[in-house]
């Protein structure tokens, strides 16, 4: 047996993980490039355009997120109840996500159509780049009901172990979007020639065409999970947004922190934002596998402690901790051995390269660090854990890394490379926390 085989947990569990967590990886990859997809189409049409749909796509990130804890509060109930081999109650947790779907996305929506020019004025202030941002953010923001019931469709299908129904939708949604997003923008095959604003019409199309897949198929296959049969209890819509508003809220302000870090890169210099803005996007690309594996662990575990058996529950999270180091170090080796090759994939600048260089070595240990917390955050949604979860991590952020790196950055002056190097801490920390949360083992106690 080799060193990495004595890393990894034994075989039939480390195929349960990769069963679970590789289709949830591959749509999670495909999905990231929503946005990339949208800027490449629209690049051709000039830099204004390509900077109103960056601007209008981060934008739009930053309102999903809104909307992004229903995914996981549907999952932990639903993997409860699947542990529980409670067949009639699995769905009702879904139920009332599309319900709260429904309530909270219609109002929010209108709300952002209104106040798109303001919302997006704060991002940027040249008027051109605000007028075409404006116009593909609302087209973007239409879709922002289809979304939200998207992830709590997937929350359910993840939450009973039939992950691979999110790869194939997802896989569907990219060629309509493609597809629509040429015609739109270009004028193709009778349709309106929409310039950038066609890339949003065209994204929205494909979320709505997706819904309707996961809707059709939900139907066909979970009437007996009581599917749509009832309207929801109160208790188990007073759960459901009990487990969804911490992580949606985190969700929020961990995407606006990334705002903040921007600014104060650009308080620094202009190379420093365009190298931290390669850097920050490598990084969340490739952390996407931890992601994954840790969506895989919130089923495991939930699904453990609805069979009574929190030990099972604790051991499935430490195993996919390990199954995470492995795959996330073998990701991270190229950048932190070939530096200058993967960053002249980006940046055409010698300085820019050499400015990057450290930081990416940096970037590369932290993507290995950030293991354990992205599993084991996950894991303990799956056990209810969800204030905990929140608070860590938007404490993490906001109370010790952005004030250290503004201090370290700015005011002793270390740029960049400085800002990395507190980063690196704050990575090791926040690891840290949620292994001692865990091995404290109090969520094993709490109820869904």
């Amino acid at each position: 047996m080799g060193p990495v085989d004595c890393m990894l947990p034994d075989t039939p569990r480390r195929r349960t993980i990769l069963k679970l967590a590789l289709p949830i990886i591959g749509a999670m990859l495909t999905q990231s490039l929503i946005n990339l997809i949208d800027a490449a189409l629209v690049g051709s049409l000039g830099e204004t355009a390509l900077a109103g749909v960056g601007i209008g796509g981060y934008t739009m990130f930053m309102i999903t997120a809104l909307v992004f804890g229903l995914s996981s509060g549907v999952q932990a109930q639903t993997a409860r109840r699947h542990g529980e081999e409670d067949i009639a109650q699995r769905a009702m947790a879904l139920n009332a996500g599309l319900l709260i779907a429904l309530i909270v996305t219609l109002p929010l929506t209108l709300l952002c159509l209104w106040q798109a020019p303001r919302l997006l004025g704060l991002i940027n202030q040249q008027e051109a780049v605000q007028a075409v941002g404006v116009d593909y953010f609302r087209w973007r923001v239409v879709s922002l009901v289809a979304v939200a019931m998207i992830f709590c469709f997937r929350g359910y299908w993840n939450g009973i172990q039939q992950t691979g129904i999110y790869l194939r939708i997802v896989l569907i949604m990219h060629v309509v979007n493609v597809t629509a997003s040429i015609g739109l923008i270009f004028g193709l095959a009778g349709l309106p020639a929409m310039g950038a604003a066609g890339a949003g019409a065209g994204t929205a199309l494909a979320m709505f065409i997706g819904l309707v897949f996961w809707a059709r198929h939900t139907r066909r296959h979970a009437h007996v999970s009581g599917y749509l049969q009832h309207p929801p209890q109160r208790a188990t819509l007073a759960k459901t947004l009990h487990l969804a508003a911490p992580h949606s809220f985190q969700q929020f302000w961990f995407a606006a922190g990334y705002a903040v870090l921007f600014w104060i890169l650009g308080r620094i210099d202009t190379a420093s934002v365009a190298v931290g803005h390669v850097l920050v996007n490598l990084s969340l690309l490739l952390i996407l596998p931890g992601v994954g594996l840790g969506l895989a662990a919130m089923s495991l575990v939930g699904q453990a402690l609805g069979r009574e058996t929190p030990e099972d529950a604790h051991r499935w999270g430490w195993d996919v901790v390990r199954v995470a180091w492995t795959s996330l170090a073998l990701l991270a080796l190229p950048m932190l051995l070939f530096p200058d090759a993967v960053l002249g994939l980006f940046l055409h600048d010698a300085e820019l390269v050499a400015l990057g260089r450290l930081p990416l070595r940096l970037t590369a240990l932290m993507i290995v660090l950030d293991a354990a917390a992205l599993v084991l955050a996950q894991a303990l949604l799956g056990a209810g854990a969800h204030r905990t979860v929140m608070s860590v991590t938007l404490c993490m952020q906001w109370l010790v890394f952005l004030p250290l790196a503004w201090w370290v950055g700015i005011e002793l002056g270390y740029g960049l490379i400085g800002i990395w190097w507190a980063q690196l801490g704050y990575r090791c920390l926040n690891s840290a926390c949620f292994v001692l949360i865990w091995q404290r083992r109090r969520w094993q106690w709490l109820a869904i």
